[in-house]
């Protein structure tokens, strides 16, 4: 099988001002696709070869892991977008949060934390368990929720090359201002 960069559902100056488009462009085009291109290499000719991308980061380490984890958190980081996003959840997803965090606001403040609190580089992912209870939960580098038996929902990248084109060290400030993007209803399909 052979991993590809996944096509935007907008155009590079959609998510603007949130995200630039020479931020998106250097972060889709250049970034992610180096992440594409080193994780084909690596599994030519190996198990993982012909396994799907959440399996293989299930079961690697090293550097195939590190590939096909920024594969699969930068596939759900890039489609969890639109320039007609915004709001708040809505049905079971909306049910759910309140029902895990109290309100929408105080799911907001503590997913912004918990970004701003991961030391260097990684992602905050909102996950649900097979059961649907939420977790908001801090990943180093290329981590997932996946690994530890979780469904990724909403993930927010706070590696420095997502953001500091638009927010310099403004890390605070990037995460608050995503959610004026986040396409609810490609989250809901998720969960």
């Amino acid at each position: 099988m052979n991993i590809e960069l996944i096509k935007l559902p907008y155009t590079t100056v959609d998510l603007s001002p949130v995200i630039g488009q020479q931020t998106v462009e250097c972060h889709h085009g250049k970034h992610l696709q180096a992440y594409v291109n080193n994780l084909n290499n690596l599994i030519a000719g190996t198990k993982f070869e012909h396994l799907p991308l959440e399996t293989i980061v299930k079961e690697s380490t090293g550097a195939v892991f590190n590939n096909a984890g920024q594969v699969l958190n930068h596939d759900l980081y890039f489609t969890q977008f639109s320039p007609n996003g915004g709001g708040k959840p809505s049905g079971k997803l909306s049910l759910a949060i309140d029902a895990s965090f109290g309100s929408f606001d105080e799911f907001r403040g503590t997913f912004e934390s918990a970004g701003v609190a991961l030391f260097g580089s990684g992602w905050v992912w909102l996950a649900s368990d097979e059961r649907g209870a939420l977790s908001i939960t801090r990943e180093p580098n290329a981590g997932n929720p996946v690994t530890s038996g979780l469904k990724p929902l909403l993930g927010f990248d706070v590696w420095e090359h997502a953001y500091y084109l638009d927010y310099r060290n403004r890390r605070a400030d990037h995460l608050k201002s995503l959610w004026q993007i986040v396409d609810w209803k490609a989250v809901e399909a998720r969960y």
